[in-house]
């Protein structure tokens, strides 16, 4: 059924699955898989629209609760007439140790599911070093292009504000894309071939634009502004203050990786950060993946 101000059209029953493109499609395919949960603490699964994935943590070489999360998510999505694509599954391994070991492939129907040294999910291309490098090379490609149509316009005789709307569209919205969780730990030469496209952009508007630095700062902000503000996010409880009331307590890091996943402000107050004040300097460091 379709409704349009005081137009309604006749109603149609629908029996093959959600229809694609509808907006309702992704609440009700959360819905039905509700109860698909992990079973194991050391287990996540991840539901975004129709994507799901599962994470697991190994340690002393013990797979079983990893392997048997796999098998009892194949299993519930067979009993609720759910068909899992073995071609379209793919498993990563992120392994640090020096003396790594082979990993047996997992097998669904006779079929084996492909390991990979990378993947892109939900438009981000991770690999099993957790480097940005491709995915910063992908944005820099994606960016570049927008610069043509910029140069379009501008010898069209578009003014200034108007390059400078366009420019914040197409290249600024493709750079912030879930840029809190890779660029803290991009390389510096990843970092200036992004911060080239922006000087292009600003060349070509001929108006200041925001530095792909100062961008990423406020992201963080609003990020973190959304996680104190709402108790129910996974990630307020890191959000705990000091017993003076005045900061953030910092979270313990052995690795550079985990000190750069994610800069939530930390030594301002609560409504400080709450009213967005710039100028942070000290930070908290958080796992945003």
């Amino acid at each position: 059924m379709v409704r349009v101000g005081r137009n309604t059209s006749a109603t149609l029953i629908h029996n093959t699955g959600a229809p694609q493109g509808c907006m309702l499609s992704p609440l009700l395919y959360s819905l039905f898989t509700h109860e698909c949960m992990a079973r194991h603490d050391f287990n996540t699964i991840i539901k975004f629209a129709d994507d799901t994935t599962v994470v697991g943590l190994i340690t002393d070489k013990d797979e079983t609760a990893y392997r048997e999360e796999v098998r009892d998510l194949a299993g519930w999505c067979q009993n609720n007439n759910l068909s899992l694509n073995v071609t379209k599954t793919n498993e990563i391994i992120a392994d640090y140790r020096k003396r790594k070991t082979e990993h047996a492939p997992i097998l669904h129907d006779r079929s084996v599911v492909e390991q990979v040294e990378s993947f892109k999910f939900l438009g981000i291309h991770i690999n099993n070093k957790l480097e940005w490098s491709k995915h910063t090379k992908t944005v820099v490609k994606r960016t570049r292009q927008s610069l043509f149509p910029l140069r379009k316009l501008k010898r069209f005789g578009m003014g200034p504000e108007i390059l400078k709307r366009f420019s914040s569209c197409n290249i600024e919205s493709i750079q912030t894309g879930c840029i809190t969780a890779w660029y803290g730990n991009c390389s510096a030469s990843d970092r200036k071939a992004l911060q080239r496209v922006v000087r292009t952009a600003q060349h070509i508007t001929g108006a200041k634009l925001p530095a792909i630095q100062d961008l990423y700062t406020r992201q963080c902000q609003r990020k973190a502004l959304k996680m104190v503000k709402d108790p129910s996010h996974p990630s307020h409880r890191l959000f705990s203050l000091l017993p003076h009331g005045k900061r953030y307590r910092s979270a313990k890091s052995r690795t550079k990786r985990l000190l750069n996943s994610f800069l939530p402000p930390s030594h301002k107050t609560p409504e400080q950060i709450i009213k967005w004040l710039p100028g942070l300097k000290n930070v908290m460091s958080l796992l945003s993946l």
